[in-house]
Order: C-alpha cells, then structure tokens, then sequence
C-alpha cells in the first residue's frame, strides 16, 4: 500500500523504488546496483563524484542481513507513530556539500530515523539532537530535521556514516562494516577540501582512521585512542594535514545520562569549524 511522503504528499510504496520521485533520491532507475563486497569496491572506486557515489550507496543490498532487515522495517515494522507514512527502507546516502571542509562521520542509521527518511540522522532523537546543535553553531539551515524534502540543509559540512543501512539492534558485524567501508574510503578522495573529520563515537573514529589509510594517507603510530575532544592529525597523500576530532555520539543512552551535554557537544562543533577556517 501507498502512503503520502509527509512534506510532498506524494504516494510511495514501502521501501522506496530508486527515480520514483522521494525527494533528494540521488539515484535513478539506472543506476547500478552492488550485491556482493566485490561491487562495492568495484562501484565505489567507480564513482566520479559524490553524486554518483550517493546514487550506488542508496541503492546497495550488498549485505543481506542488512537489507532483510531494512525492509522488513520498511513494510510491516514501522513504529505507530509512522504507520502511515513510508519508508524509504534503502541504504542512507550521505547529505551535505561534497567541497566542504568538514566531514561528519556517524556508525549507521536508526531503523525509524534515516531508514524512514532517508537523510542521515532525520527522524529520531539522536539526529534531533545533532541537527539542533548543528544549527546553533551556524552549520544547518534549519533546527530540525524531519524528512527530505523539508527544506534543511547542511552548510560547511557533510555527513555520512560507518555502514550506511539499519542494522539490527543497531550492531552492524565486523564484516558488514568492512564490505561498507569502501563507501567511505571514496567519499574521502572525493572530498578535496577537507579540514576536519569529525567522528561520533568510537566505532566512527576508527572507521575513519582505517578509510583514511585505505585511501594512502599517513596515520600516526600508535593508533590514536578516541575520546570526546580527542584530536589527532593524518596527512592526505598530496600532503594536506587534517583533524580528526573525537565526539560521543548523541544516542539516547549518552545524552539521557549526561555522559554528552549539550554544552559539549557545543564545544566540539565550534572546535571543528575553527580547524576547518584554520
């Protein structure tokens, strides 16, 4: 059954069909289609922008467990307060300008959030959370985030993830996160103006230390540990020194328990766009 996308009102099945018309789909019905870890690598490497690279990734179903998951979400798991929306219950492409300073770096999106909008970290808590504070420090057009389509906007930032599908009980394995890693290594030669990688949380922070030295960058040794604030320098093969600076994730765990304030959270986002203007 069709439901109305909640900004356009358009009717969409769930999960929904790449070029059928969901506001900022990046993909087309063209537009290939990886089914194994060998095509990721192979279409990743591929992809000649960002654009391209967003298309591949939202349309991926390398992992099975992964897609199984999504769209069983998608068709007959959606929280009641969503019932009669649809799910995008595709792979989440990245959001933001490729020729930004700052690359955002999240673990995987939330079964209700990015796996019924579409965007990353739109639709739950944690990216309530997020795109508010990236609003305070003057990095989104808008406080909220709610759905494609709704006018948001990232401004001197990108953001992608780790994995870029819903896992179960939001673990992706060791080998899901490795078959997506190709996504990123990508999207890290893409970006040429980078400045600052900012990771939220461990699991992004050695993601993105592995993509950088996948993609021939240097890494200091011994492996910098992550911490809130933790700040370490890699160097890009054509010699552009860049930040990575460690954030806790804004899951409910963390900001219902004070482990991550608002307040710190605030001061990690002014750090990154200082770097980025450095």
């Amino acid at each position: 059954m069709a439901d109305p996308h909640p900004v356009t009102g358009q009717l969409f099945e769930s999960p929904v069909s790449p070029g059928a018309g969901w506001p900022e789909d990046p993909a087309t019905v063209r537009t290939p289609v990886a089914r194994s870890r060998d095509d990721v690598a192979r279409l990743s490497a591929a992809a000649r922008t960002a654009c391209e690279l967003d298309a591949v990734i939202s349309v991926c179903r390398a992992c099975p467990r992964l897609v199984a998951w999504r769209e069983e979400v998608a068709r007959t798991g959606r929280r009641a307060s969503f019932a009669h929306e649809p799910y995008w219950g595709r792979a989440a492409p990245s959001t933001g300008d490729p020729d930004a300073p700052i690359l955002i770096v999240g673990l995987a999106p939330a079964a209700n959030g990015a796996n019924r909008t579409g965007r990353m970290f739109t639709g739950d808590r944690s990216g309530d959370w997020l795109w508010s504070a990236l609003h305070r420090a003057g990095m989104a057009r808008r406080e909220c985030s709610t759905a494609t389509g709704d006018g948001q906007a990232l401004l001197t930032a990108r953001m992608g993830a780790t994995v870029r599908c819903a896992p179960p009980a939001n673990k992706p394995t060791a080998e899901e996160r490795s078959t997506c890693s190709a996504y990123l290594v990508r999207e890290i030669e893409l970006m040429k103006n980078l400045k600052v990688f900012l990771a939220l949380g461990g699991i992004a922070w050695n993601a993105t230390l592995s993509a950088v030295k996948a993609a021939g960058w240097r890494v200091p040794r011994p492996k910098p540990r992550f911490g809130h604030g933790a700040e370490a320098t890699v160097a890009s093969h054509d010699g552009r020194d860049v930040t990575l600076l460690g954030c806790y994730h804004p899951s409910q765990q963390n900001t219902f328990t004070g482990r991550l304030t608002r307040s710190m959270l605030d001061d990690v986002l002014a750090e990154a766009r200082r770097l980025a203007a450095g």
